[in-house]
């Protein structure tokens, strides 16, 4: 088990970059996968989540080639999925088990996939219920549907599905399987999600159409292999911002992130706030904008955080939090109950995580509510949950003393290079093992 000493009250300055969108990395693999011909992917996202994608794949039947510089999936087209030796493993990828679902549903095979105790946690009704719907056999353990998930598939037929939450997995999950049918599948959500699906379906030469919050593709779509050019992950970059804004003196610039609109609810929030976060021209590549981030030590003004702004900045909501604590009034999180089934239950160990600074939280159903106050060094744990390790790091920057963060080796789930990152800003963080 890995421990981060972090030494804080030291200013971080200058430019850095964050490793390619994990999103993104997961959906043109997989989609690489299932096309004709070669995809070549460059910026993939050599997390362990992202990784555990490939061997997936491999296992599957699928050639995946990585010279460390670009990623090469040789697509199996109408060869079709195999099936696999032995259980898929996830690792801690609630996105890969979902999406894989959807694409092994789509194929006459069978595969269990399954994960690290956080994923067996997490239930798979939100899937198993379309993908039953669909024609394909789906089983865990009770009525949740928990890891590990079998899944029987082949000879599925389209739907129209109507989801009770916002979700990109569950919609992607749906969309996958819909590629093998033959009609129109399509997926109505009660609110935006981000749409990388949608996009990258449509770049591999899917047929999908967009109509308000309804998404449809037709089915049996024929994929075309292409080149994938991965940016970096905002959600990433979240932490080396809000880093910049808490963190007295700083001024940081995260360059190449990709700014999706549907993924820019964070920086909404930042805005909202009282500190608007400087962008740089916006590019695009590969139907997605790119640009320069900058943040710099700014005065915050408490908000409220609900609403549509929710899923566009669901896995940035444990930083967001972490700046609540500097504002000059409270801020409350709510509509924010997914939070429950991540990684950890993010609501609650958000709330220990920064009550732990020395922050006031009260935690409510559906979110928080945090209040503004002096905080101080603090030893805490992440409970295995990437994003609750980083935001402890960047807490502990934000303060004078010595923090720990134990347990966090989980952050090269998504930020391999993370501390690396900082300590090239300036901070002074150093690994031991417990």
């Amino acid at each position: 088990m890995k421990t981060l000493i972090v030494r804080g009250g030291r200013p971080l300055r200058g430019c850095v970059s964050v490793p390619g969108d994990k999103s993104i990395s997961h959906r043109a693999a997989l989609l690489g996968a299932v096309a004709e011909g070669v995809t070549r992917i460059t910026g993939f996202l050599r997390g362990e989540d992202c990784l555990a994608t490939l061997e997936a794949l491999r296992a599957l039947g699928v050639a995946v080639d990585d010279n460390g510089h670009e990623v090469v999936i040789h697509g199996i087209d109408e060869e079709g999925l195999s099936t696999p030796r032995g259980p898929l493993c996830v690792g801690n990828s609630g996105t890969l088990l979902r999406l894989l679902a959807g694409l092994v549903a789509g194929y006459p095979v069978e595969a269990t996939l399954d994960g690290d105790a956080s994923i067996r946690r997490r239930p798979m009704d939100r899937i198993a219920i379309p993908l039953r719907s669909m024609g394909a056999r789906v089983s865990g353990a009770g009525d949740r549907c928990l890891p590990p998930v079998t899944v029987r598939g082949g000879d599925l037929r389209p739907i129209s599905y109507t989801s009770p939450v916002a979700s990109a997995q569950v919609k992607s999950c749906v969309l996958f399987a819909g590629l093998r049918c033959h009609g129109v599948t399509s997926v109505t959500e009660p609110r935006p999600s981000r749409d990388h699906t949608e996009r990258m379906l449509e770049g591999f030469g899917a047929v999908v159409e967009r109509n308000g919050l309804t998404v449809s593709v037709l089915g049996p779509g024929k994929l075309q292999g292409r080149a994938v050019r991965v940016p970096g992950d905002i959600s990433s970059a979240a932490f080396y911002l809000v880093a910049g804004m808490v963190v007295s003196g700083s001024s940081i610039t995260v360059q190449a992130v990709g700014v999706n609109p549907t993924r820019t609810g964070f920086l909404d929030i930042l805005a909202e706030m009282g500190a608007p976060i400087r962008q740089g021209p916006i590019a695009q590549e590969d139907a997605e904008s790119v640009a320069d981030l900058q943040s710099e030590e700014s005065a915050l003004r408490g908000v409220r955080i609900g609403g549509d702004l929710v899923p566009r900045a669901i896995d940035e909501l444990p930083v967001a939090a972490l700046a609540a604590c500097f504002a000059d009034g409270p801020t409350r999180i709510q509509d924010a109950v997914e939070l429950r089934v991540k990684e950890s239950d993010r609501i609650a160990s958000t709330a220990r995580l920064l009550a732990s600074f020395g922050a006031r939280v009260e935690v409510e159903d559906d979110g928080l509510v945090v209040y503004p106050g002096r905080l101080g060094p603090a030893m805490v744990d992440s409970g295995g949950d990437h994003r609750i390790a980083m935001t402890g790091v960047i807490a502990g920057l934000a303060v004078s003393g010595e923090s720990r963060i134990r347990d966090a080796a989980c952050i090269a789930t998504s930020f391999p290079g993370f501390v690396e990152g900082l300590c090239s800003l300036g901070a002074d963080v150093e690994e031991a093992d417990d």
